[in-house]
């Protein structure tokens, strides 16, 4: 009898002869990574289990790391453009030629007119020191991509409740028991969100998701509410008029951390009128219910009252409460008011709002924790509201975006959930105070620094960046009378703004990891024609653009110089507290990168090459008491910088008057050997007892002052009514000094309200909505993050093209079936691409997968590669400017508030068409500088 014998099988075989733990970039998580190295070669990458971000969980992106390293499509030197614009033609050049030519166009600027260089960078994680660098330079024209992407979260975070959701913060995942995410794509944040999502199915808490796509989160969540684009903020309305309506909302909270009891000028013909009464300190006065008179909101022992008025020279200031209660009992906000609207029913809108109610009120949990307030009150409790929420670019890329986010902010806030056991927790630096950011400023000078930082947030009209003519500082027209509260800038207007010569002409763009050229421009086929539009004399209408990318992207062929950037893995990178630090709500973290290998090419860290050009232009933080080079690499200025005496980029390994230290301290020529030591990150956890209640809590802010995130304690207060949007208000109404053109009167009154409100998309009272009835979305994918991934040859197997998703309604309605095609029209332009049926999807809307598909001749793909002729972009249908509409002005497709790019406001018509050979329009290919990449892309590590 012959007995069968398995296969001696090696089920682990060694796959490195060394690990080296650094910080992922394949999406913005900032995972830590452990690469396996073989050979002194790129092995294998894995998650490191000690990393408080992901703790080991690692997702397909990161794992394809080791394509993104390897990809052909990388650039190899610098590059001269020696062929026109967009022909790709280049010659490689050597980095001190590279940087002779930067330094010949730049220097003249910097001591003539340096607002004639426009810098801005894309998605790097480096904003800190690239802005440090343009002020230094002294061009008030920069920023980076937050314009495009999530300045209305964030803005309306910071101005009502200092942070905001994502990088600022976080559900509770252990103690939530209810958690409603609206507008989240796969993309942002994935793998603590899957993990999180996770610990709340292995509890049985219940997830609700909003989003007019069931895909990815929401396809999970335990009730999905497919809104219809744009409406998320009526919808949010609706639930806070229910909650008030019932009752259901945490009185005590609102008076003791909110400025619901905050007294408001209510004279309609004074010019302090929706200003907060203040006393000779400035703060705002409430009044204390122990003694029923006025006292500073944070006197000690005061109790303020969310009921009482108070009357003085014949005008009566009534509390904030008071707005709120007139404005969101008004029977509009009833759920049969807004269900057409927002495409939820009813008696859905009624249940949810029940369902957060009682979770919040019923299910309270409450910590026997020990903590003291602002006004010295001893708590002997906490008391937590286990209801959560988290939102992305779903409910911000509109332009009603911010006020939306800011309704979300509302309704968390007057559930009491937010800093609280079981609700949305801050991550360190966050909480902040506006109080605490700067102002944006604008005063170019030749030859000197800025006067200060580009971006801020404006506390009124004199923090606008105006000249003393009144027009626009800026070449974006950020922080302007269009978009006042624009605290990311506004990126998306640069090219076509300075193509116009408006507000005025610049010399040399200047930009790095933004691919203007493709999908990061609004209006791609325009953007490509003011890139090669030359003027009388033949010459370029924008002189000179200088690029920086990794990768040969679009965006390459159309740059004069070209300064090739590495991999992630090949570069040193600060994930600082300074800027997008990795801290959770209990840990404030930070991360570096670090080359764990070098690079095979002739090209450099971007950063690095930063502080050399910095040196040659002689800008002040970049050069010695010598006149010489001040930091000899990005290491270096990782390392010696210092922001301020004691705080520098990196927290960790500090060095104090008895050794090493954290937080605060002189630099430590050995931090990065410790940072690497440590897997590449730091985290400094904050006491139990300081934990939750943060704004308040004297015990974190005293935390905070000894980490270096404050220099004193900074508790606040939340602002539900935001005074300095009243304040462009009264501007607006005819108050002050500095005036709004008439033009502009009548948006500003409306849209910077100090309270929530909603409006309809400002596309809809454009684009006619009986000819244009269809919404048009795109979504990021998890498998991939931005331009990048459609050339990584594992990720390409997941997502090689991209269809038109279609709902049900107007799959039937058009009689399509599988492999048919569709034409999509805007008011602005067309295409024609495949068409796929989904049923879990708003029935009027489509959407597709962002950034998928490729211009021809880019990213070393060939021209038949499928991204490049069943791959699209709807990019092609929109544009940056809104259709005319009979008064003579093109007004911005952004919100009026930040002036974020309302990329989602987008509507269209759609019709079956006959199948085209490749997906329209297509454009001519270009010539990459790299060539194209090999049929297989395969290599050896070890034997």
């Amino acid at each position: 009898m012959t007995h069968h014998r398995q296969p001696e099988l090696d089920t682990s075989p060694p796959v490195s002869d060394e690990i080296r733990r650094t910080t992922c970039y394949m999406c913005a998580c900032r995972c830590g990574i452990n690469v396996h190295m073989k050979d002194g070669k790129v092995a294998y990458i894995e998650g490191n289990r000690d990393h408080p971000v992901n703790r080991g969980v690692l997702c397909a992106k990161g794992s394809a790391g080791i394509m993104q390293h390897n990809a052909p499509s990388r650039l190899r030197a610098p590059l001269k453009r020696v062929g026109p614009r967009g022909s790709g033609e280049f010659e490689e050049i050597t980095w001190d030629e590279a940087l002779d030519i930067a330094t010949d166009w730049l220097a003249p600027l910097r001591e003539t007119a340096p607002e004639k260089l426009a810098f801005f960078t894309g998605r790097d994680q480096s904003q800190s020191f690239t802005s440090y660098w343009a002020q230094n330079f002294g061009t008030p024209n920069y920023a980076a991509h937050g314009g495009f992407c999530s300045v209305n979260m964030a803005a309306a975070g910071i101005y009502t409740m200092g942070g905001a959701f994502w990088e600022f913060g976080s559900p509770d995942w252990e103690r939530t028991k209810l958690f409603m995410l609206f507008g989240v794509a796969e993309d942002h944040d994935s793998n603590p969100i899957k993990m999180g999502l996770a610990r709340l199915k292995e509890r049985g808490a219940r997830v609700i998701g909003v989003n007019p796509i069931r895909s990815g989160y929401n396809a999970v969540a335990d009730d999905w509410v497919g809104i219809t684009p744009g409406t998320d903020g009526l919808f949010i309305l609706s639930l806070v008029h229910e909650l008030m309506k019932a009752g259901k909302i945490d009185l005590d909270y609102l008076a003791r951390y909110t400025n619901a009891p905050v007294l408001v000028n209510g004279d309609a013909k004074s010019p302090e009128h929706g200003l907060f009464l203040r006393d000779d300190d400035g703060k705002p006065l409430v009044i204390d219910r122990a003694t029923g008179k006025l006292a500073a909101f944070d006197k000690p022992g005061v109790r303020p009252d969310l009921h009482a008025t108070h009357r003085a020279a014949g005008i009566t200031h009534r509390p904030v409460m008071h707005l709120l209660a007139e404005r969101y009992l008004d029977p509009k906000y009833a759920p049969e008011a807004v269900a057409e609207r927002c495409g939820i029913c009813a008696d859905k809108i009624r249940r949810i709002a029940g369902e957060l109610a009682r979770v919040a009120f019923d299910e309270a949990i409450t910590l026997d924790i020990e903590w003291t307030d602002f006004r010295g009150e001893l708590h002997q409790t906490m008391t937590g509201r286990p209801v959560s929420f988290h939102a992305m670019r779903g409910i911000s890329a509109h332009s009603n975006g911010f006020q939306t986010c800011r309704a979300l902010h509302l309704l968390q806030i007057l559930l009491g959930s937010v800093e609280v056991p079981g609700g949305m927790r801050f991550k360190p630096p966050y909480p902040k105070p506006v109080s605490i950011h700067p102002a944006p400023h604008c005063k170019a000078t030749p030859g000197q620094p800025l006067d200060g930082p580009h971006l801020g947030y404006p506390r009124g009209p004199d923090d606008l960046a105006l000249l003393e003519d009144g027009s626009p500082a800026r070449i974006d027209k950020a922080f302007t009378w269009d978009n006042p509260m624009s605290a990311h800038g506004m990126m998306h207007m640069v090219i076509s703004n300075a193509h116009a010569g408006d507000p005025y002409r610049i010399d040399t763009l200047f930009m790095y990891m933004a691919n203007m050229a493709w999908n990061s421009s609004m209006n791609t086929r325009g953007t490509l024609e003011m890139l090669t539009d030359t003027d009388e004399n033949g010459d370029y209408v924008i002189p000179r653009i200088i690029y920086s990318d990794s990768y040969s992207s679009e965006m390459v062929a159309y740059a004069d110089l070209i300064l090739p950037d590495t991999t992630y893995l090949e570069r040193h990178d600060c994930i600082s507290l300074l800027d997008r630090p990795i801290s959770e709500a209990d840990a404030a973290a930070d991360a570096i990168r670090w080359p764990v290998v070098e690079p095979d090419r002739d090209v450099r860290c971007f950063q690095s090459v930063l502080c050399e050009l910095g040196a040659r232009l002689k800008l002040p933080g970049f050069t010695d008491g010598e006149g010489g080079q001040k930091y000899a690499d990005y290491a270096d200025y990782i390392t010696n910088h210092e922001r301020k005496p004691g705080i520098g980029p990196l927290a960790g390994w500090r060095m104090g008057e008895n050794g090493l230290t954290h937080g605060r301290g002189a630099p430590n020529e050995a931090q990065l050997d410790a940072y690497i030591k440590n897997g590449g990150f730091f985290s400094a956890h904050i006491p139990e007892a300081a934990q939750y209640m943060k704004p308040w809590n004297m015990g974190y802010q005293e935390w905070a002052v000894g980490i270096g995130l404050f220099d004193a304690p900074q508790p606040y207060i939340f602002e539900l009514y935001v005074e300095p949007m009243r304040r462009f208000q009264l501007a607006a109404e005819g108050h002050g000094e500095r005036q709004p053109p008439d033009r502009l009167r009548e948006q500003i009154k409306t849209t910077l309200d100090p309270l929530p409100i909603w409006y309809p998309a400002l596309e809809d009272g454009h684009a006619d909505p009986e000819e244009y009835p269809v919404h048009a979305l795109t979504q990021r994918p998890m498998a991939m993050y931005h331009s990048w991934g459609s050339q990584n040859a594992w990720l390409r197997q997941i997502h090689g093209h991209n269809p038109l998703y279609l709902p049900t309604k107007l799959w039937t309605a058009h009689g399509f079936a599988d492999g048919d095609w569709a034409r999509v029209t805007s008011h602005h332009g067309e295409i024609t691409v495949p068409v796929a049926h989904m049923a879990a999807l708003n029935e009027n809307t489509v959407w597709t997968w962002n950034a998928i598909g490729k211009r021809k001749g880019a990213w070393a793909l060939e021209s038949d590669a499928p991204e490049a002729t069943k791959g699209f972009l709807l990019n092609h249908l929109i544009h940056e400017l809104l259709p005319e509409r009979g008064d003579g002005m093109r007004w911005a497709n952004s919100d009026p508030v930040t002036g974020q790019a309302a990329w989602f406001d987008l509507r269209v018509k759609i019709e079956k068409v006959a199948a085209p050979e490749e997906a329209q329009p297509v454009l001519p290919a270009i010539e990459s500088p790299v060539g194209t990449g090999p049929d297989e892309l395969t290599w050896k590590v070890g034997e």
